[in-house]
């Protein structure tokens, strides 16, 4: 069995793997970040990798709110992991060294609350999905009743949420006179900085009102646009990277080679140079947020559940059938670019040419039911701001309701050959059992997730011209089926 990768073996590797530039020993801590999964891994950590040499005080410690498979993986490699880039042409090995620490948050509360009040950290970074900021993805709010929520009202010096350690890391930093750190959201959430700021303000108020005027005031939360591509990493990724470095790396990533990141350049306490890797700072991310949230996680999402009850097991595979392809190039020209607003200089055309290739990169295998998983906190931001600024101008919604159609059927919980869906989602059960009470029929499905408020809002369902073209759709994936829906729209389309 080859040795694990760590700092020991670094000289060992083959010469074509790239290795960190810099004196791992020299890196202090700069940044906490919250969620140490793959797409921080692949992304924020790498543009911090790349600036460490030239400024070594914005080192990484990552801490995962839930699982210990992170720290399982990277404490016994020093931190290091392996990070492949694929496409057609090949793939590219590098070892990423940014993280110095990682932490297990349920089991190690007050070291990771010490880490976060050091006057040191001056970032506090977050990747914890939709789901992780306790909010209402309907309204943007705070999720009053969230049983995290509650339980960090209650006992401030154990959370267990995101929000819940980065006030309590506040709350300390304020009683020593430590300058707050800026709050960095890279999340897909609608403005996200501002949202992060609505929660956490709303949260702090609860416990004090004048810690909630400390927040609202003196917390700076910008707002980011980050993508890349990472499909959950596979065993077969990890015994071909094994094959290659000649010791084994138990949780390398994967990802392409497309990589961006857009922040507002909003840093009380200062920042790493990460335009020098290649991000861009902006005064406005707005709508840059809105090209890729309705572009790419807007067909992702699309893709998805349309591709996965056609029978296609990754998104590749799905971009590969002329028909899906079609449809998703119709709803970004037809139906999503109208409701942009680029700067100047922003290439529209460019951006969608891009995603076309990008979804269509075999190298990578991004399984329609990953990108699947938590559906409702998705839904809101990736197809229902567009749906309801097409509403707006009284603009057709035919293909992004055939997106929310699709969604409609996978979380069901049975496929087209009435074989169980894992239906990954914070309210699976409620949307079962809505799905449950509805009895196959489609037009009874489409009224019972209607009904979902924290999803759709109380305007959707109350608007025919969003609840027509939806369960029309519905009925046509019951009776024709994912891939003959597809097939007959776009042949519509071209007829």
């Amino acid at each position: 069995m080859p040795k694990r990768l760590s700092e020991t073996n670094l000289a060992d590797l083959p010469s074509a793997v790239a290795l960190p530039s810099y004196d791992r020993r020299e890196v202090t801590t700069g940044i906490v970040h919250l969620g140490v999964g793959a797409f921080h891994r692949a992304h924020q950590a790498v543009y911090v990798d790349d600036i460490l040499a030239q400024d070594p005080r914005w080192g990484i410690a990552a801490a995962s709110l839930r699982s210990p498979d992170t720290y399982d993986a990277l404490v016994p490699q020093d931190g290091l992991y392996t990070l492949s880039v694929r496409s057609g042409e090949g793939e590219a090995l590098r070892v990423i060294g940014a993280i110095q620490r990682v932490i297990v948050a349920p089991q190690a509360v007050e070291d990771l609350l010490r880490v976060m009040a050091d006057p040191k950290t001056r970032i506090v970074s977050l990747t914890v999905t939709e789901k992780g900021y306790c909010h209402d993805p309907a309204t943007g709010t705070l999720n009053e009743s969230h049983p995290d929520v509650v339980h960090d009202l209650q006992n401030p010096h154990l959370p267990r949420s995101a929000p819940g350690f980065i006030l309590e890391a506040l709350r300390r930093r304020r009683v020593a006179r430590i300058a707050p750190f800026t709050v960095l959201t890279c999340d897909n959430l609608p403005s996200n900085g501002r949202t992060v700021k609505r929660v956490l303000t709303r949260f702090a108020e609860l416990s004090d009102p004048a810690f909630g005027r400390f927040v609202a005031d003196e917390v700076s939360c910008p707002s980011t646009m980050v993508d890349r591509i990472v499909p959950a990493t596979s065993d077969e990724d990890r015994r071909r990277i094994r094959e290659a470095l000649g010791v084994t790396d138990a949780w390398p990533v994967v990802t392409e080679r497309f990589t961006q990141w857009v922040i507002e350049d909003r840093f009380p306490q200062g920042r790493p140079a990460w335009e020098s890797a290649g991000a861009e700072f902006v005064a406005d991310v707005e709508p840059y947020e809105h090209m890729k949230l309705r572009l790419l996680n807007g067909s992702h999402s699309t893709l998805s559940y349309l591709g996965y009850l056609a029978g296609y097991e990754t998104v590749a595979d799905t971009m590969a059938d002329p028909a899906f392809e079609g449809l998703i190039a119709e709803l970004m020209d037809e139906e999503v670019t109208p409701t942009l607003h680029m700067p100047a200089g922003a290439d529209l055309r460019a951006y969608k040419r891009a995603l076309i290739e990008r979804f269509r990169n075999p190298a990578l295998r991004h399984r329609t039911w990953q990108i699947a998983m938590d559906g409702s906190q998705k839904l809101p931001q990736r197809l229902l701001g567009t749906v309801r600024d097409r509403l707006r101008e009284d603009a057709p919604i035919d293909r992004l309701a055939l997106g929310v159609a699709a969604w409609m059927r996978y979380v069901t919980g049975i496929d087209e050959k009435g074989a169980p869906i894992d239906v990954r989602d914070p309210m699976a059960a409620c949307l079962r059992e809505r799905a449950d009470q509805a009895g196959g029929s489609p037009e009874r499905l489409a009224r019972e997730l209607f009904a979902v408020r924290d999803i759709f809002g109380d305007d959707l369902p109350n608007d025919e011209r969003f609840t027509g073209p939806v369960s029309a759709a519905l009925a046509k994936l019951y009776s024709k089926g994912a891939k003959r829906t597809v097939a007959e729209w776009t042949q519509s389309v071209r007829s």
